[in-house]
């Protein structure tokens, strides 16, 4: 009977104390993601500027359920995490599964995580390659569940993911691989509901796309804040998002707030008519313009630079051109409203688009 006793005992204070290992977590996160389509070069990342690295993207195969990584990807994310480390030798990096692809991408994902058997293919090839490939974890970019039953799903690939990590690590006595989602800015995503318990118990952390707010591609679009910190009046900005992720249940802790290196760029319908909510005749050059020609873009046209206190967002034009953004002051108190809700981090999509590190820097200066 003693033996059985000492038994349970020991079985568990080992539950204990993977229980706390996982829910210790992280201390900070600094993050951001490098884009493989950027075809910006690994060793030129400041990784001294972060905690955690991105590399994106591995691929979901529609047909097999299983995580690969692209023949031309293939030598820079085996290579990614002793090339960032070097700079930053306690740099972590993961490795981030989807991406916002379009339909295809949802329409895989909405398959693989319906049924237990391809759930299973997905996180062993995903933990598979994350070893093979020497990353420290793995983050899932599924850009999103469309509806409760898909969002069901989520939840029960997180609660299987987390068990397969914890297995894994057990079994190979390495630390457990983590485990990051990228998410919509809402736990509650235009009346579909994430999996926030599943999300909990499971994930070290989600990132919050608190961005591309009043985005679309029709030609009656206005010049909303495209990543509002703050939006009165309605429920979308940053802080909606992450006030209804806490008021939902996930703690603080396992929250990372995230922003743009980029902006929306519009055609104004009247140039006269140049701040927020002015009417546009369209998109300029796609839509999307990197921080670092946005810069470009206002020396170059002696364009207009207005920082928008209220809603904590940029823009700038000169004639109908207008740009929305975030710039040196948006970011620094988004960062600081991070650290003021007791979140874990944030981070920032995507690397290349930063002018010569000036976003990075004063993100990590400012957190301290």
């Amino acid at each position: 009977m003693a033996s059985k006793i000492l038994h349970v005992i020991l079985s568990c204070s080992l539950l204990f104390l993977l229980q706390f290992q996982f829910s210790a977590g992280q201390n900070v996160v600094k993050a951001a993601y490098w884009f493989s389509g950027s075809e910006y070069a690994v060793s030129d990342i400041d990784s001294s500027l972060f905690t955690h690295l991105f590399c994106a993207f591995a691929d979901l195969n529609p047909q097999t359920n299983r995580v690969t990584i692209s023949s031309g990807n293939q030598a820079r994310f085996s290579t990614f995490t002793a090339t960032v480390q070097r700079k930053n030798p306690s740099v972590k990096t993961l490795l981030s599964i989807g991406g916002g692809g379009g339909d295809a991408i949802k329409t895989a994902f909405a398959s693989m995580a319906s049924q237990a058997s391809s759930r299973k293919l997905f996180i062993d090839s995903s933990i598979q390659l994350a070893r093979n490939n020497n990353f420290h974890g793995l983050d899932i970019d599924w850009e999103y569940p469309a509806n409760a039953q898909q969002m069901a799903n989520f939840g029960s690939l997180l609660n299987e993911w987390r068990a397969a990590v914890a297995a894994e690590a057990r079994s190979s006595g390495k630390p457990a691989l983590l485990l990051s989602a990228a998410v919509s800015y809402s736990s509650n995503y235009f009346g579909v509901i994430n999996p926030v318990q599943a999300i909990s118990n499971s994930l070290d952390w989600i990132n919050v796309m608190a961005y591309d707010f009043f985005y679309n591609s029709n030609s009656g679009r206005i010049t909303g804040p495209p990543a509002a910190l703050y939006s009165p009046g309605t429920q979308i900005s940053g802080n909606a998002g992450i006030t209804a992720w806490i008021q939902a249940g996930l703690s603080a802790k396992k929250i990372v707030l995230g922003f743009p290196y980029f902006g929306h760029s519009l055609q104004l319908a009247d140039a006269n008519n140049h701040g927020f909510w002015a009417p546009t005749s369209g998109v300029v050059n796609g839509g999307a313009t990197g921080y670092k020609q946005i810069k470009q873009f206002i020396a170059q046209n002696k364009a207009t630079h207005v920082f928008n206190a209220t809603v904590v967002s940029d823009y700038c034009y000169s004639g109908t051109t207008w740009i929305g953004y975030d710039d040196t002051q948006s970011i620094s108190t988004k960062v600081n409203y991070a650290k003021g809700k007791n979140l874990l981090g944030y981070f920032a999509w995507h690397i290349a688009n930063d002018d010569n590190w000036a976003l990075s820097r004063l993100a990590s200066q400012t957190w301290g």
